[in-house]
């Protein structure tokens, strides 16, 4: 069996920025992902822009995960932070996936860690309150390995599950989890075409968009086409249980990702809701391209490239930590001693009955703090969960979910998990402060 400081499952977003902070502290660090690459809802979810690195003027994601957006713009593969012209977050920002997705395993490389890809979590063995060992699942085979410290990062916590941890699904009151959406990817689009129809539409927008940002936009996120989809559906042309339709223009000009479908009543924890959700949001995706060529101008010869490739997951469940953190921490702009990420991103729940988004706005420049307790759990002494399934309320959740925030959040796990490993004692034993030292060496940001 081989012995790694660090394992961390998952290699979604969180868990690569977890998997690079770890490896750069010097811990031997492997990454367990199912899939063929890192990225998780940024590349096998097709989900983009990200959104947001800051709360109001002030920049507050930073660190790995900014810098893996100064290395894409280096490569011209992504245009940096960009004005948000609907002005639901001060700034948005596009990026060409299949560079992010070799970025990510360069930077995980070449600070040494190691990458295991085609692996799926099949079983956890557990000790006096420690996680030994895991057993994935390869194409040879079943491979146990074990760590000083794992880190979760699956999004659906299920290493904490199988290792006992107790969790909560959905909303409180009836355990329903936010619809998934599939996401559609269009290219040929004459943007130009677009941004007339925005401007001559500007009152029927959403959130606010003002003619000079839609002008001036460098690339086009568009919120709106309320009464053109009310029309479709009257028609029986659509059936996507959504009000409107929702689309960002990526790194490459003309051509548009919607994160528009809505796919409701689906567990992402049942392989067998699951596996059905996949058919649903592609056959959403087929109406809405027929849509968008028939009634909206500057769509008449675009073409989908892309959807998924595999669904979009927005929430699950979330671990019962040693703090949950709530939505009245977040509006209240709380920041706690131990915080170890810093977000500016509001409450943003999409309605698991259908139609319907439920924002929590914060002030113009409201940030909140993410604290350590909510990483890990009373009963296991090596593990850290990271991601969107930290211990956190629905309504939090609905907040903390987003990929800038989870990069944070994973860059202070894999940080912690290194640490942890290398002193040879518990994350509840771990110095907050040294851990929020190491943050700070690393270019993150913990101050208001």
């Amino acid at each position: 069996m081989e012995h790694f400081d660090v394992v961390v499952v998952g290699g979604g977003f969180s868990g690569s920025i977890a998997a690079i902070a770890a490896a750069r502290c010097q811990a031997k660090t492997l990454i367990v992902e199912a899939t063929s690459c890192l990225g998780g809802s940024l590349t096998t979810n097709g989900v983009n822009p990200m959104m947001t690195f800051h709360a109001g003027e002030k920049q507050v994601i930073r660190g790995i995960t900014d810098e893996l957006i100064s290395r894409l713009q280096a490569r011209g593969k992504s245009p940096g932070h960009v004005a948000d012209p609907g002005h639901f977050t001060t700034t948005y920002t596009p990026f060409d996936a299949e560079a992010m997705k070799h970025e990510l395993e360069l930077m995980l490389l070449e600070a040494g860690g190691t990458l295991l890809y085609h692996a799926t979590l099949a079983d956890v063995t557990c000790k006096e309150h420690r996680v030994n060992s895991i057993t994935v699942c390869t194409r040879s085979g079943l491979m146990d390995i074990s760590a000083t410290t794992f880190i979760d990062a699956s999004g659906d916590a299920m290493l904490a599950t199988k290792a006992g941890v107790p969790v909560i699904k959905g909303r409180e009151s009836d355990g329903k989890s936010q619809p998934m959406t599939m996401t559609m990817k269009m290219v040929n689009v004459d943007r130009e075409a677009i941004r007339r129809y925005m401007l001559e539409n500007i009152d029927k927008l959403n959130n606010h968009y003002r003619a000079d940002d839609v002008r001036n936009a460098s690339r086009l996120a568009c919120h709106g086409f309320i009464e053109e989809l009310a029309a479709a559906r009257a028609a029986g042309e659509i059936s996507i249980p959504r009000e409107d339709i929702l689309f960002f223009e990526t790194n490459t000009p003309g051509e548009v990702v919607f994160n528009t479908s809505r796919i409701l009543d689906h567990d992402s924890t049942d392989p067998w809701s699951l596996s059905h959700a996949e058919f649903v949001g592609r056959q959403q995706c087929r109406e809405l391209e027929a849509f968008m060529k028939s009634r909206i101008p500057g769509f008449e010869q675009a073409l989908v490239v892309q959807t998924g490739p595999s669904v979009g997951v927005r929430s699950s469940c979330q671990i019962a930590g040693c703090y949950q953190l709530t939505a009245e921490d977040l509006l209240a702009q709380t920041r706690f001693d131990d915080t170890i990420a810093i977000s500016g991103y509001p409450i943003d729940i999409h309605s698991p009955d259908g139609e319907g988004t439920e924002h929590g706005k914060l002030p113009e420049g409201g940030m909140y703090g993410i604290p350590w307790r909510s990483l890990i759990t009373q009963t296991l002494d090596n593990l850290i969960v990271v991601g969107r399934c930290i211990s956190a309320t629905f309504e939090a959740q609905a907040a903390i979910r987003t990929t800038p925030t989870v990069g944070a959040i994973g860059q202070a796990g894999g940080i912690a998990a290194a640490l942890v490993a290398r002193a040879s004692t518990s994350v509840h034993q771990l110095q907050v402060s040294q851990l929020q030292d190491t943050i700070r060496q690393q270019q993150g940001y913990l101050d208001f």
